[in-house]
């Protein structure tokens, strides 16, 4: 698969510090944004609100989004912002909702304005939006041209965030580091927007190996520390930086693929994106035939309650299921080929297989 390198490298601006969604409106008198739309989710928008300024000079409108980053959803938002002139969208939730207002203005050609609510994803700092289909399954993903206006990190809102999804936003930026190097350590030669992404990557894994258990306590004990802190900022920050520096290069392989396969299967939707994508990890790293690697870091996931297998996701799969799985995860266009493996629907199956076993005697 031929693959791309034009550096993203960042947010326009980014902003991690507390109280620094007070400062919203200025960043948008700055920007001359004079009439917004606040795009938010249910219960996020609940824990949001305290927080969320008043904005006393700006036009505002309000709209909850329906759950999903489709392609339906993003022309409701774009025909909104169209019917009032809005020229700018404020996106306040977790990585659904900043996809969907990256993909709203960038087809409505307006600057996008991300709060995020939960340090589940780099979403918030990554101009790229995940399309799904209307049955929840994984359709694309769409990279923009045009860098994110602004995040900005309130860090008293992720404190009080559900300790699972920063769980599965852990295993979601690890997965950083597996697939970032599986594709880099191919290379000869190393570029320096390269050397960047796998330094990233490298402190993606580095970072929350030492940090999320302490990290996780801050939240249960409702304190943040510097070990919270290092962890919102490298789920968002530095996993962004991977891909944002590395491009194709950095920013999925054989995990995502298998998390993308997953979607097919209906029982997967009841699962958390970083958890499927930290159990494709796994079956990536047995594809490349690192059982060692899978030794270091299960007790890592044990500590966290990340899933190794799918049967810790509460999945039983028929053979016709594996079968289906292994299949859509080894179609033509997905970045587990880059993976310098031969990569067959064969060779996934026996993978998810061989781990099954493997896990169910830890």
């Amino acid at each position: 698969m031929e693959q791309s390198l034009i550096v993203r490298g960042a947010p326009q601006e980014y902003e991690c510090r507390l109280g620094a969604w007070n400062d919203l409106e200025n960043h948008l008198k700055r920007r001359h944004i004079e009439r917004v739309l606040v795009l938010h989710g249910k219960s996020s928008w609940e824990a949001a609100k305290p927080f969320f300024p008043t904005l006393e000079n700006t036009y505002t409108c309000f709209m909850t989004y329906n759950g999903e980053c489709t392609d339906q959803e993003a022309e409701i938002v774009s025909a909104l912002v169209k019917s009032e002139k809005l020229t700018g969208i404020i996106a306040v939730g977790g990585g659904k909702i900043a996809d969907l207002g990256k993909a709203a203005a960038n087809a409505c050609e307006i600057p996008v304005l991300i709060l995020p609510t939960l340090a589940a994803t780099c979403a918030a700092y990554t101009p790229l939006s995940v399309i799904y289909n209307e049955d929840g399954s994984m359709d694309r993903y769409d990279v923009f041209p045009v860098s994110n206006a602004l995040v900005l990190i309130e860090p008293e809102v992720l404190l009080h965030s559900p300790v699972d999804l920063m769980i599965a936003g852990i295993g979601d930026t690890i997965a950083k580091w597996y697939e970032a190097d599986t594709m880099i350590s191919q290379l000869e030669v190393h570029p320096i927007e390269i050397e960047v992404a796998s330094f990233a990557a490298k402190q993606c894994r580095d970072i929350l190996l030492r940090d999320s258990e302490l990290g996780i306590q801050a939240m249960e004990d409702g304190v943040i520390n510097q070990a919270f802190l290092n962890v919102i900022e490298t789920n968002i920050l530095l996993g962004g930086m991977v891909g944002g520096f590395g491009d194709d290069y950095g920013r999925t392989a054989g995990a995502h693929s298998i998390h993308d396969a997953l979607t097919i299967l209906p029982d997967s939707h009841n699962q958390l994106h970083g958890n499927k994508v930290a159990y494709g990890v796994f079956v990536q790293l047995v594809i490349e035939g690192k059982w060692a690697e899978i030794e270091n870091l299960l007790p890592f996931y044990r500590s966290l309650g990340l899933p190794a297998s799918l049967a810790e996701m509460d999945m039983q799969l028929s053979d016709q299921e594996y079968l289906a799985v292994a299949e859509r995860a080894s179609e033509a266009h997905e970045t587990i080929h880059y993976m310098k493996e031969i990569i067959t629907p064969t060779v996934v199956l026996e993978a998810m297989k061989a781990l099954e076993a493997f896990i169910i005697n830890k």
